[in-house]
């Protein structure tokens, strides 16, 4: 049965962007789209502005009333408190204005902090696609598609970047040009009147001045032009871009100068330093011969001043940057070659000329721009909204499953095939591309050997199975005669280290145990029995937590193959011991753990007493398990997201949590106690648990930002302070992968419990 559409009688829009008074370009379309939009009957005289501001100071700018709230472009912190402002005012949607260079963080970054914490529909007007994103830039716009219900661009150039590039579906973005004025010429401009218009020819340019504009090939163009016309009058109409004030001065603009002067043209070059408002600009523009905008290269996806002119009726000369090709299509306007001067002059020369033809080129223009006045473009505007606003409230109220599949990446072993040779898996890689000095470590063949059985447990991928003996007899090459293990091995394959640590013990007990239980054929499983056998004596050596917890999951995964050896059932019980004592003796008021620090592979403690438990059934493990991820939880699972303790100083009691770096392996032991968890209580929130641990992965942490590289397949080695380490070592993308094989697990329990439900519900309708 279809929802009921809701009522949009009173719809409350949040704008969020740069405001007037800062003479910014976004903020001027900002202000155009909200009137246009709030004047529709629909809309709430509460809508408002959140103001992006690039000062420190709350007070520099004098915000005009309907600002309510001001984000200072560097203070992340005012982000989430914008969005907590957002979710509590009654706000139906967002309008969410999306140039880089207006929010904080290396490319914006920081826009993705506010977005993530947002709860209402928003749709994204994105002023700028870029052809060739850096790697930042990309994983920006993706992760605002992600977030966003629409997408809008104001060019076809652009639709086919964002579905080329960067992978956003063509159905989430809609096309809506950029909006004019609703303005018919003064019948007594007044401009007209004033030097330099009066009694002179004029070619015009408009914006904010900087190098790129490429102001200096209609400058070269004026002595051709001046020799036929020597009424000409050349006009630059706007202040010099802020940036370039602060980094260069007025340098450009005297560049100009001086090249004029040098060309005997100095007379004909005026320069009218003042930003305009959109009154008087469209005086200028209709007091104006031919308007022209010489930009210097292509990428120019939108360009609000070319829309003003066409808008505005003005016969426009342009170089053929994406936006000109599209809006000046159909002889709305000409184009010349880049930094052609010849070609310009002689082709206003032919249009200063030929009355007829500048004034067909006018018609067209002012034509097609009565389908671009502001009226227009905001009720488009609004239909997007609405749209959002009933998708977002169909996405609640349906009934969806807890792991959403279609979120998930296709499992690759693409990048592990990258780093495994026949000796066994590399330890790192710079970026995606194998580190081979760093040569290899007993811990991540151990892992690569559970990922393996479990990829071809899931997928019976016999790529995985290929590359499993690769691993175990790295394994058995590493293990010495008395039973303990090597971990490190050069490049050239000789020995780094005469016995490896307690964790590398641990880890490779773990994978031998899982290779036992879940083995593809005998002969794997009689080889891993051999030499896990062989280590049972080092067991009652371990001193350390996280080893003795690495092996108590290796034990459990033993026994449950063989689960009447009471030899190896007796050294379970003996290791869980010291795990239970640490609990006890850490334990104090809310400090629920088995140290007086958070470290590292946290999880792993209370994961192992929880495999403790399911083979002894002691009630103890079980309940100091439970109590000890409760509170681990609380930690770092009480932001929205997972926030995984920091390895820069940990967490130490009573002390702040460190919050970077952040770990793959970290995020692996928390998906896989939750698994455990929910396997030994059937509690649900522990499988909500799991996948928001999960999302980590892909975005769903403090900078979200993905570590996953769809690209190669790798995933980054962690989560800094500015961003993600681009490199993707073994450790981090085995991590990953353990993580995604156990989402679908997990996955195979939800689609049983779903498909349980289903038939009682049936059976008791039968009955």
């Amino acid at each position: 049965m279809p929802l009921p559409k809701k009522k949009l009688k009173s719809m409350k829009i949040a704008y969020i962007s740069t405001s007037l008074p800062n003479e910014c370009g976004i903020a001027t379309f900002n202000a155009n789209l909200s009137n246009a939009i709030n004047q529709h009957k629909t809309i709430s005289k509460d809508s408002f502005v959140i103001a992006l501001s690039d000062s420190e100071k709350l007070d520099t700018y004098n915000y005009p009333s309907d600002v309510k709230y001001i984000i200072r472009q560097s203070n992340q912190k005012d982000y989430l408190r914008a969005a907590d402002y957002i979710n509590t005012s009654q706000v139906d949607a967002c309008v969410i204005e999306h140039e880089f260079g207006i929010y904080g963080g290396e490319s914006g970054l920081y826009l993705l902090t506010l977005m993530a914490r947002i709860n209402k529909p928003m749709i994204t007007i994105l002023h700028t696609v870029l052809k060739q994103p850096t790697y930042i830039q990309q994983t920006i716009i993706q992760q605002i598609a992600k977030r966003s219900e629409s997408i809008v661009v104001m060019s076809q150039k652009a639709i086919g970047f964002l579905t080329s590039i960067y992978q956003v579906p063509k159905d989430k973005i809609k096309y809506i040009e950029h909006g004019v004025p609703d303005l018919e010429p003064a019948k007594d401009n007044p401009i007209k009147r004033a030097y330099p218009f009066k009694d002179s020819k004029v070619l015009l340019t408009f914006g904010l001045i900087s190098r790129g504009k490429g102001l200096e090939t209609v400058v070269e163009a004026l002595p051709e032009i001046v020799k036929r016309h020597p009424d000409v009058k050349y006009v630059v109409l706007g202040n010099t871009h802020p940036g370039v004030v602060k980094n260069a001065g007025e340098e450009y603009r005297d560049s100009l100068k001086r090249l004029a002067k040098k060309l005997n043209v100095e007379n004909h070059l005026v320069f009218v330093n003042k930003f305009v408002d959109e009154q008087e600009l469209h005086h200028y523009l209709s007091a104006t011969d031919v308007y022209i905008t010489p930009y210097l290269n292509e990428a120019q996806i939108t360009s609000g001043t070319l829309s003003y002119a066409v808008g505005a009726g003005a016969a426009v000369l342009s170089t053929p940057y994406w936006h000109a090709q599209e809006l000046l299509a159909q002889k709305r306007g000409l184009l010349f070659d880049f930094k052609d001067s010849a070609q310009l002059a002689g082709m206003v020369n032919e249009l200063l000329e030929q009355p007829e033809k500048l004034n067909e080129l006018k018609y067209n223009a002012y034509q097609y721009g009565l389908t671009l006045r502001w009226p227009a473009i905001g009720k488009n505007y609004i239909k997007v909204l609405e749209k959002a606003i009933q998708e977002k409230q169909k996405a609640i109220s349906e009934n969806r499953n807890i792991i959403d599949v279609d979120a998930i990446p296709t499992f690759d072993l693409g990048h592990i095939r990258r780093l495994t040779d026949d000796t066994g898996i590399v330890q790192h890689a710079k970026y995606g591309i194998p580190n081979l000095k760093e040569g290899y470590c007993l811990d991540d063949n151990s892992r690569a050997l559970i990922m393996a059985l479990m990829a071809f447990e899931q997928y019976k991928s016999k790529e995985a199975l290929d590359l499993l003996p690769i691993y175990l007899s790295y394994i058995q090459y590493m293990q010495k005669e008395d039973g303990n293990f090597r971990n490190f091995l050069s490049f050239n394959r000789n020995y780094l280290d005469e016995v490896g640590s307690e964790d590398s013990f641990g880890r490779t007990i773990w994978s031998l145990g899982y290779l036992i239980n879940f083995a593809p054929n005998n002969s794997y499983k009689e080889f891993a029995v051999e030499l896990f056998l062989k280590s049972v004596p080092h067991f009652s050596k371990l001193a350390h937590l996280r080893g003795v917890a690495n092996t108590i999951i290796g034990v459990n995964h033993y026994l449950k193959a063989n689960p009447h050896d009471e030899t190896i059932i007796n050294e379970l019980n003996q290791l869980a011991i010291p795990l239970v004592n640490a609990y006890n003796n850490n334990k104090d008021g809310e400090w629920h753990w088995f140290e007086q620090i958070l470290t590292y592979d946290n999880a792993l403690l209370p994961l192992a007493l929880l495999c403790h438990y399911e083979i002894s059934g002691d009630k103890q493990s079980l309940d100091i398990a439970l109590e000890a991820l409760e509170f681990l939880t609380d930690k770092t699972l009480s932001f929205g997201f997972l926030n995984p303790v920091g390895n820069d100083g940990w967490l130490e009691k009573n002390k702040p949590m460190a919050q970077y770096d952040q770990q793959a392996i970290e995020t692996m032991a928390m998906v896989l106690v939750y698994f455990k968890a929910y396997e030994v209580t059937k509690d649900e929130k522990y499988m909500q648990n799991l996948y928001q641990s999960y999302q980590w992965f892909l975005g769903e942490n403090s900078l979200n930002l993905p570590l996953y590289d769809h690209e190669t397949k790798g995933c980054a080695d962690g989560l800094q302070n500015l961003g993600v380490n681009r490199n993707q070592g073994a450790e981090s993308t085995l991590a990953y992968l353990i993580s995604h094989l156990v989402v679908f697990k997990a996955l195979e329990i939800e689609y049983r419990y779903l498909a349980d439900d289903q038939k009682l519900k049936a059976d008791m309708l039968e009955k």
